[in-house]
């Protein structure tokens, strides 16, 4: 095989198990193609959907899969290479060698899964579909299913999702150790943005340095990196700019490892070898915040009460610096935090960055009785729910100071019962702060995914010495 997987045993025994959680009826994985750039053979690095590899383990392009609940029928479906394929990728295992390696003993060409769809649903039995986040894919599903696209939302089946999310959500001891691998290259890749980046540079300078260890590891990256001194912008893509004594760099990054396992941390350090400071001010809130926040964790807390305590922690942070008054826990529950707290606390990780994502949050994150709060804010928070032994999560708060953000409140006059406005005035170039780390809830509490990174003022700033 050109790619790793677990033994067999883990994927029969997931198969089983979700065919139990089942009643009835066909399950189709539909695994992902290879997808072009800019023209036909020219093709954005391939990733695989994530549910297939859960189930199927295979990290190959053009491959479908059915689970036959009612009969209990696996069938992998994918065409062998023609020597014209062989010509330009050498010979690679059948795919009934790499669906042996599986544990699937049936495989049929990629074309026979279309009488196979057919006659389920011409005999009225029920197919079930995850949601498909890939334009393309809706399109082939609707081919090989023979039911228009705008009726494709009908098939996707919430039984599914739900029983997909209670297998995923509990990771199993050898996703841990993969985790676990995926996590140290993220940290790798943090350590070595801290010690190269230096005054002058260029913020894709120190991006370049940072993708380099995922690579140098046989890895990729699991999310698109921020490294960026505009901090305050919560997704800034952007890479372009110098990179000055004074200001800061916040360094969002993360490696998939050979599994497709995810890290996903933050880091943020002076551009210098000192913070200024205002800035270690602002760091040991968050910093504060963030260590009450994983000091919480353990099964049967819920997650949405982590952030409420870490937005009050905030607050009271900004308190001791004249920017915030009045309660703190009624500045959260009226929302005034969301001035330097825009984002959630945290996620699920997985074989996702962001867990399972694309089968919805309100299935991942939320429950029946637990919804989604609308609060700006709060609204951002993907993981809400009691944590149970098993879960994997980011715990990741932040400070950050949005010029655009702080005119329009105070132009509507909003929360002057908890801000001082004109005290805010001189934080409005700031900039922002976040850090970031992930963890495992074990029976009694948590633990670290990877190697622990510098986190606090002084052990950032004995990096940038």
């Amino acid at each position: 095989m050109q790619f790793r997987l677990f033994d067999k045993s883990i994927y029969i025994k997931r198969r089983s198990a979700l065919k139990k959680k089942m009643d009835s009826g066909l399950i189709l994985f539909l695994g992902n193609e290879e997808s072009s750039m800019n023209y036909k053979d020219n093709w954005y690095p391939f990733r695989q959907d994530s549910n297939f590899l859960y189930y199927f383990g295979l990290n190959t392009a053009g491959l479908a899969a059915i689970i036959d609940i009612d009969s209990g029928e696996e069938i992998i479906f994918g065409n062998e290479l023609t020597i014209d394929d062989i010509v330009w990728t050498g010979p690679l295992p059948t795919v009934s060698e790499m669906a042996s390696a599986v544990g699937i003993e049936k495989t049929q060409p990629f074309n026979a899964i279309i009488a196979v769809l057919a006659k389920v649903i011409e005999s009225g039995r029920t197919l079930h579909i995850t949601p498909p986040y890939r334009p393309e894919n809706k399109i082939r599903i609707s081919e090989l299913a023979g039911i228009s696209i705008n009726t494709l939302h009908e098939y996707i089946s919430v039984p599914l999702i739900r029983a997909i999310v209670s297998q995923r959500s509990y990771k199993e001891a050898c996703e841990v150790a993969e985790m676990h691998k995926a996590s140290t290259i993220s940290a790798e890749m943090h350590l070595a943005g801290m010690r190269y980046a230096k005054p002058g540079m260029k913020e894709y300078e120190v991006m370049a340095k940072v993708k380099e260890v995922a690579y140098a590891q046989n890895g990729s990256l699991s999310f698109n990196p921020i490294v960026t001194i505009h901090g305050e912008t919560l997704h800034n893509l952007y890479s372009g700019n110098t990179i000055k004594e004074g200001q800061m760099v916040l360094c969002d990054a993360g490696a998939s490892n050979d599994m497709n396992y995810a890290g996903d941390l933050t880091t943020t350090y002076p551009v210098g070898k000192k913070f200024s400071t205002r800035q270690k001010e602002v760091y040991n809130i968050v910093l504060h915040a963030h260590q009450t926040a994983v000091a919480m964790l353990k099964p049967g807390v819920l997650f949405r009460d982590v952030y409420l305590t870490a937005a009050q922690k905030i607050v009271e942070g900004m308190q001791s610096l004249g920017v915030m008054k009045g309660d703190a826990r009624e500045a959260v529950a009226a929302g005034a935090h969301a001035m330097f707290f825009q984002c959630g606390l945290g996620h699920m990780i997985g074989l996702d960055v962001h867990d399972m994502e694309d089968l919805g949050e309100p299935y991942v994150g939320y429950t029946d009785t637990l919804k989604k709060s609308t609060q700006f804010g709060m609204k951002s928070l993907r993981l809400g729910r009691s944590l149970e032994a098993g879960f994997t999560l980011t715990v990741e708060p932040g400070i950050y100071l949005i010029p655009q953000l702080i005119d329009a409140w105070k132009a509507e006059n909003k929360f002057t019962e908890f801000i001082h406005y004109s005290a805010l005035e001189s934080y409005r170039d700031f900039s922002g702060i976040r850090v970031e780390e992930d963890y495992l809830i074990t029976e009694s509490g948590y633990q670290l995914l990877g190697k622990k990174l510098p986190m606090t003022v002084e052990e950032v700033e004995a990096i940038r010495e």
